[in-house]
Formats: C-alpha cells, structure tokens, sequence
C-alpha cells in the first residue's frame, strides 16, 4: 500500500511538474513577444516613425558633434538669386552719392556698371470680373426671347483660374474646405463659400480625369516602376491608397483592399517590366526575377531578427553586416567607381552567405518569428538580387515611399475622403501634383489649362512628359 502510495505521489508530481514546466515556456514565450512588441520602433518594424515613442524620437535626435559650425560649410557652392533681366524690373531708382565718402568732394558723373539691388514686391491682386448681359428682346409677334451664355462660358461663378487655385490649395497645399474661402478673400479679394469650393473641386476633378486615366495607363507598361501603398478612410470605411511610381510618372488609385485583385487593378493585370516593392504578399504575382524586394524593408526584418537574442541574435547580426557590404558597393557603383560587372562578380559571394545565413535561422533557431522570416526569404531569394543582375531598378523602394509621404500628411489633416467623389479627386490631384513635380512643370498652369479645355470641349493637355524616354519592358 505505501508502495502504490509512492508511485501514485511520483506520477502526480511528475504531471504537476510537466504542467508547470508547460505553463513556464508559455510565460516566457509570451513575456518574449510582448518585449519584442514593446521594443518594435520604425527602425526594426513597418510602424511609421511618427508612431514611435519619446524615447524612440530623442535617441533618433541624438547625434554625436561634428564639430562644424551650422549652415553652410567651406566650399559649399553657393545658390544666390538671379538677378531678373532689365526689362522685366517695374521700376528703376537711381542712388548716386553727392560727396566722397573720404575727403568729403562734390561728386559727378556715371558709373557705367552700378551694383544692382533689386527688391521684389507682391502687387495688390483683385479678381477679374467679364459680365455677360443676357438682353431679352421681343419679336413682332410679342414673342419674348432671352440670349443664351456663349457654350464656353461656365454657368457658375467662377472660372477656370478659381477652379485652378482652389484645387491646388486643397491638395498640393492641405488646406481644409474652410481655409480656401479665407485664402480667397485674403489674397485675392475674393468671397467664396465652402460649398463653392466643392463645386470648384467637383470641375477640376473631371477636367482632369483623362489626363489621368492616360497616365495610369501609361505607367502599366512602364519597364520599371515601384508600388507601395498606405492606409486611407473612404466615409466611415478603411481604404488603402495604392502609388505605382516610374522615371516620369507617379499615379495614384484608391481602393478598398490591400489584396492582390487591389495591387493589380494599380499595376495592370499583366506582368510588364521590372518591380520594386515591400515584401507584402499581394505582389506575389509578379515573378520574382523581375521583382525587387526593399532592402531598407530587409534591414528592419534584419534588426528584429537580431533582437531576438540567441541564435536569432547571431543571424541577425550576420546579416546585417552582409547588408552593409552590399551596399558599400552598390554605392560605388552609383558614384561611378565600381562597375556593374564587377558588382555582380563581389555580389555572388555575398549572395551564397546570405543563403546559408537564411538556411540556418529557418532551420536552427529556435524563434518561430525568425524561422517564418528567413524561410520566407528563402522562397523568393531571387528578389532580393533583381537590381544585381538588371540594371535600372534600385535596391530600394524609397521612391514609392517618398511619394506617398506627401498623401499621408493630408490624411492626417482631413481624415481621408467623405465619398468616392472625393476619393477620385483625391488620387487624381495627387498624380497630378506627383507628376508634373518630377516633370518640373507648374500644377496651377496645368489645372488651369485642363480646366479651360473642358469648357471648351477641347483635347486636355497630357500629364506624360513628351521629353521623357520611352521605356520598353526589359528582356
């Protein structure tokens, strides 16, 4: 009897223990994700930096002294203003000093090259007013006709140049609805209401629309373009506002899925020319020998890694050396002192570490976050080497990022769009804008002008660059 006793306490205890020990690999299994999401930053996450702590944003400000004096440096090129041509100066005063500044002499006479000094000044603008007087006259029969408008004439208040502004205020410089009018009124000396602003957006966006339907089209078939994509609020739903970015053109499309039916309606349904992107799953469609995964999304999956301890801690760290290799080359390449076949050469070796490196965090650690990442890089390794073996398309998909920065601040300020009126004028200002930016050439003339074409039932002028090269998928 104490004999069974014995064993019957032994297996009990060994359960308990069993139990325990379960329990403790769970609390340290959840105590490590918590302190990984804890320790989750924009530099070793996809979180947006504006999402970091003060913690996070005081380390970023801290940088070690230079030692250089602030502005500009010994032998930094200088960027003055140049002077505006003679005849395009408003007026002309002459300074001429009556005595020497010496020995106190009448002075006379012409100094043929003077300094020039110019100031410039805004002039006071006031709208433009053309009234049309519509006359009623009567025939003989007593029949009363009225005149009509001339068809090019709009039935509103105001024409193509307010239509023009006030589209611009609102996206290009995130102004509010209620700002405009008191722009408007302080600038130009005209009154508007917020619901005339509506209506002058609900022109422009339509006087726009082939211009950008052109674009989209356009940048389809583009031999290398980058795609990235953000959040955005349609109403009271979540939207996603999806940029494909090329060497001329930068378009906008929101949508209501971050899928990849999404990604296609944005990049086309067929697969033309070469991609960079982040590693999200919605481009997996698009073959990886002709895409290009984000190193500087590479390098914060890298960082995580590495924060993990362990062996995580050691692949991590290991990659992120191979990382710094990569591009101090690729660098040199950019600046001209290392040539591509050459890269390609120092590349293979580095390409073959960062496959055993991957192998052994897939395999070895014991982290299930850093066996998920490294084989998932493993199944599309050719992605991360498409800049190596073609050349036109960076490491990175900055570009992309960049464009959309502009789009997340107006966000942030107007909470995304009230309607799918105000979701197309949204992404068709906002590739417009992009656009003629990279293009150089100015938003305000070109809505103006697209603004006077359709009045005019005219061809509206085209958002693709004639200047810019054809690009043709590569081989």
């Amino acid at each position: 009897m104490v004999v069974d006793a014995r064993d019957e306490l032994i297996a009990e205890l060994r359960a308990t223990i069993a139990q325990l020990t379960a329990e403790l690999a769970a609390a340290r299994a959840e105590i490590a994700a918590l302190k990984e999401e804890l320790g989750k930053s924009s530099k070793n996450s996809s979180k947006p930096p504006s999402s970091d702590g003060p913690a996070a944003r005081a380390e970023r400000k801290k940088k070690s002294p230079s030692g250089r004096k602030p502005g500009g440096q010994p032998g930094h090129e200088g960027h003055g203003r140049t002077l505006v041509p003679p005849e395009k100066v408003t007026q002309r005063i002459v300074c001429k000093p009556d005595l020497c500044a010496t020995c106190a002499v009448q002075l006379h006479g012409e100094d043929p090259e003077p300094l020039r000094h110019q100031v410039f000044r805004l002039p006071k603008v006031e709208p433009l007013v053309d009234e049309y007087e519509l006359h009623a006259l009567t025939c003989p029969r007593g029949h009363v006709t009225r005149a009509e408008l001339p068809a090019d004439v709009p039935r509103r208040a105001f024409g193509p140049s307010v239509d023009a502004a006030v589209a611009t205020l609102l996206t290009v410089y995130r102004m509010s609805r209620r700002m405009v009018p008191d722009f408007m009124q302080d600038f130009f000396g005209l009154s508007m209401c917020p619901g005339s602003v509506v209506k002058c957006q609900q022109a422009v966006s339509s006087a726009i629309a082939e211009p950008v339907e052109k674009a989209h089209a356009e940048a389809k078939v583009a031999g290398v373009k980058y795609c990235d994509e953000t959040g955005w609020r349609e109403g009271h739903s979540k939207a996603f506002l999806w940029t494909v970015v090329t060497a001329t053109l930068t378009v906008f499309v929101i949508q209501a899925r971050r899928t990849r039916d999404a990604a296609k309606i944005a990049l086309g349904a067929a697969v033309v020319g070469l991609l960079g992107t982040d590693r999200h799953g919605a481009y997996n469609h698009w073959p990886d020998v002709l895409r290009q995964f984000c190193w500087a999304h590479l390098t914060r999956a890298f960082l995580a890694i590495a924060s993990r301890g362990g062996a995580s801690e050691r692949v991590g760290t290991a990659l992120l050396a191979e990382k710094d290799q990569m591009f101090a080359w690729w660098h040199r390449v950019r600046d001209g002192t290392l040539s591509h076949a050459t890269f390609r050469r120092y590349m293979k070796r580095l390409q073959d570490r960062v496959w055993y490196l991957l192998q052994d965090g897939a395999r070895t650690c014991a982290n299930t976050k850093t066996g998920r990442t490294c084989q998932k890089l493993l199944d599309h390794f050719d992605a991360l080497w498409t800049f190596v073996y073609r050349e036109g398309i960076e490491p990175t998909n900055n570009g992309a990022e960049r464009a959309l920065r502009h789009a997340v601040i107006l966000r942030k300020l107007c909470y995304g769009s009230h309607s799918s009126h105000g979701s197309r004028f949204t992404e068709r200002m906002l590739t417009v804008h992009a656009t003629l930016h990279q293009q150089g050439r100015s938003v305000l003339g070109f809505l103006t002008d697209a603004c006077i074409a359709a009045l005019h039932r005219t061809e509206p002028p085209s958002l693709i660059s004639a200047a810019s090269p054809v690009q043709s998928p590569p081989a």
